[in-house]
């Protein structure tokens, strides 16, 4: 079984005149082998907490949350483990019109994308069925399932392989948690230029590339 984890950071909203709309949208997915590993780097982050940051901390790892020393030491540990990082950015600004009325059909179109390309560069076995695990972002349940039913037909019908396509909260799967960082690292070097904290996983990032250049 392959593993693949999805977040995002960013927003999908278009009305730029808001203080809080991002101009850049990032979807970044984590192949993985064995997620064991990457879950023990949440347990290890958290057990390194002083008992009152534990006291204050809402218990599920965060990026746009936390301290910058946390971030560098998920990071860190995250560079030490056998993974691949993939990841598409939207420059918000360059979506078609018809696009940014419709943010479910462009949020799967942009997921498709980056899962096909896994696929097609053989990050992932291309015999063994593959789990994509995404980070529960809508409330209504059928937005939800109109997300997994669309990636699982697209993989099947275009590459023959078995997708498996499951929605988690952070909570309930620690890998969420890290690629959580990941994402957010990439997207702060787009939205922010800053470039510090993806420079840090920088060898584990086989792809970084925009959907509307």
């Amino acid at each position: 079984m392959a593993y693949v984890f999805l977040d995002e950071s960013g927003d999908l909203g278009f009305n730029f005149t808001k203080k809080k709309t991002s101009r850049y949208f990032v979807i970044t997915c984590m192949f993985v082998e064995n997620p064991k590993p990457i879950r023990r780097i949440v347990k290890k982050v958290f057990s390194s907490f002083t008992r009152r940051q534990k006291k204050h901390h809402p218990g599920v790892l965060h990026c746009s949350k936390e301290t910058p020393e946390t971030r560098t030491r998920v990071l860190n540990e995250l560079c030490k483990q056998p993974v691949r990082i993939l990841s598409i950015y939207l420059n918000k600004a360059k979506v078609y019109t018809r696009l940014q009325d419709e943010k479910q059909v462009l949020y799967n179109y942009v997921a498709n994308i980056l899962l096909d390309r896994i696929i097609t560069r053989k990050l992932v076995p291309m015999t063994e069925p593959i789990e994509l695990v995404a980070s529960r972002r809508e409330t209504n349940r059928f937005l939800n399932e109109n997300f997994k039913g669309y990636l699982s037909h697209q993989v099947r019908s275009k590459q023959q392989l078995p997708l498996v396509v499951t929605i988690k909260r952070p909570r309930e799967e620690r890998c969420l948690q890290v690629v959580d960082f990941a994402c957010w690292a990439i997207f702060r070097k787009r939205e922010f230029g800053d470039a510090s904290y993806c420079e840090i996983i920088k060898e584990k990032i086989f792809e970084e590339s925009p959907l509307f250049p």
